[in-house]
C-alpha cells in the first residue's frame, strides 16, 4: 500500500509540474489567473479522488496509474492525445501572453462548472466499474457492466472526458487552445472503435450488451 501511495503521489506531483511548465512558461508569468483556476479545478478533485481510491479501491487506483498500452492502435491514440494536450496548453499560455483572444467571464465560469460536473461523473463511472483501467484490455474475470451510466451509453467514461477536456481551453480563457482541443473527439472515436473490437472478441456478453445499449458516446447520435 505504501508503494502504491508513493507511486500515486509521485505521478500527481509530476503532473502538477508538467502542467505548470506548459502553462506558465509560455505565458511568461505566474499572473495567469485562468491557469491557476484550471490547476485548482483539476488537481484538488484529483487529489481527493486519489485518496478515496487508495483507501477504498487500491486495485482500481493501481490500474488507473498503469498507462502502458499493448494495442498498436491505442499506442498511437495515446501519443496523439498527449500531443494535443501539449500543444493546447502551450497555446493557452501564449494566448494569454500575447492577448490573441478574449473569452468572456461567464463562459469561463460555465466551463468551470462543466469541468467540475464532469469530474463528478468521472468518479461515478469509476464507482460503477471496478474493471476500469487506462489501457484497452480484457481483464481476468471481467464482467459486462450495464447499470447506471453504462445503461445509457456504452462508454460513459469517454463521454464524460469529452465534456471535461473541451471545457479545459475555455477555463484557460483561450479560443486558440479550443481549436486544438476540438480534435480530441476524433481521437476518442478511434479509441472507441478499436476498444469495441477488443471487447467484442474477448469479453463474454459484450455482443448482447451492444444490442441492449445501442449508443456508444452520445444518446440518439452515436
Amino acid at each position: 500500500m505504501m508503494k502504491l501511495l508513493l507511486n500515486a503521489l509521485c505521478k500527481f506531483l509530476c503532473g502538477i509540474l508538467l502542467v505548470g511548465l506548459l502553462l506558465f512558461l509560455p505565458a511568461g508569468t505566474f499572473a495567469y489567473l485562468n491557469g491557476w483556476l484550471f490547476c485548482t479545478l483539476l488537481f484538488v478533485p484529483m487529489l481527493f479522488l486519489g485518496a478515496v481510491l487508495w483507501i477504498k479501491a487500491p486495485d482500481l487506483l493501481r490500474k488507473r496509474l498503469d498507462g502502458r498500452e499493448q494495442e498498436n492502435t491505442q499506442k498511437g491514440v495515446v501519443a496523439l492525445s498527449g500531443l494535443l494536450f501539449f500543444v493546447g496548453f502551450i497555446l493557452a499560455g501564449l494566448d494569454f501572453r500575447f492577448g490573441w483572444s478574449h473569452v468572456p467571464l461567464w463562459v469561463v465560469v460555465l466551463a468551470s462548472v462543466i469541468l467540475l460536473i464532469s469530474y463528478g461523473l468521472y468518479a461515478e463511472v469509476m464507482r460503477e466499474n471496478a474493471y476500469l483501467s487506462r489501457t484497452v484490455e480484457v481483464q481476468k474475470d471481467q464482467k459486462v457492466i450495464d447499470t447506471g451510466l453504462y445503461g445509457i451509453v456504452r462508454h460513459p467514461m469517454y463521454a464524460v472526458t469529452l465534456w471535461l477536456f473541451l471545457s479545459i481551453p475555455l477555463v484557460l480563457g483561450s479560443w486558440c487552445s479550443l481549436i486544438c482541443f476540438l480534435h480530441y473527439p476524433i481521437v476518442i472515436v478511434i479509441r472507441i472503435l478499436n476498444e469495441e473490437k477488443v471487447l467484442t472478441e474477448g469479453l463474454a456478453g459484450y455482443r448482447d450488451y451492444k444490442k441492449k445499449v445501442k449508443y456508444r458516446l452520445i444518446p440518439f447520435i452515436w
